[in-house]
């Protein structure tokens, strides 16, 4: 079995709650300086090792069990093209009408927006709905004018494991990443989308690893 190596910041949340048990994201934040959405991925990550307990209106318990030290060592050899699911896509012309049914009858979060092929945003539900109770006619207003745009799109590629896709849904706070592949010409950088990974993958992926273990 590999061990993990805590860093620095994750160490000094270890001791912290040692000694304050039961303790709550607030205060160890407190005690640190800094944000709670700073400690989001530290806390996270104790917890799935099982080093921390987290009880709901609690807080946090030190239970020096690092029982799934294997677990996340697996998770971080697992690749995001081993677990990615078919993207909805639909074209930054498309009437948010229109995108709004694609949205509900493939019952997903996301849909991820192209222009010639290539990614060129997000929108999610909580786009539609102000889109939807606002003035604009979603018959004719294409997706492209509510979407989040390049470069504000945080992305995944196959190669990257699962593990840092979790990171970057839990620090970036969405429901779901494009997987892409990048490609160069001499003008720009374009990304094609062949994927994504939503939280639902990740805790299939939890899942099958808990089964197999």
């Amino acid at each position: 079995m590999i061990n993990i190596q805590f860093s620095t910041r994750q160490n000094k949340i270890i001791e912290i709650v040692k000694e304050n048990q039961p303790i709550s994201s607030e205060q160890i934040a407190s005690i640190l300086k800094v944000t709670r959405a700073t400690l989001r991925t530290d806390l996270s990550i104790l917890t799935m090792t099982g080093v921390l307990d987290a009880r709901p209106k609690v807080g946090y318990f030190y239970t020096g069990e690092s029982r799934s030290t294997l677990f996340l060592d697996q998770i971080k050899d697992i690749k995001v093209k081993d677990f990615e699911s078919t993207p909805v896509v639909v074209d930054e012309g498309t009437s948010v009408y229109n995108a709004i049914v694609t949205l509900f009858l493939e019952d997903v979060g996301t849909i991820f927006v192209t222009s010639k092929g290539y990614l060129a945003g997000v929108v999610s539900r909580k786009d539609f709905l102000k889109s939807a109770i606002g003035t604009l006619d979603i018959n004719k207003v294409p997706v492209g004018i509510i979407m989040t745009r390049m470069p504000n799109i945080v992305m995944t590629y196959p190669e990257e494991s699962m593990y840092d896709v979790a990171v970057k849904i839990i620090n970036h706070q969405v429901d779901s990443l494009p997987v892409v592949y990048k490609e160069e010409n001499e003008k720009k950088i374009l990304y094609k989308v062949v994927g994504k990974i939503s939280k639902t993958s990740i805790a299939s992926l939890f899942v099958d690893l808990g089964a197999k273990g």
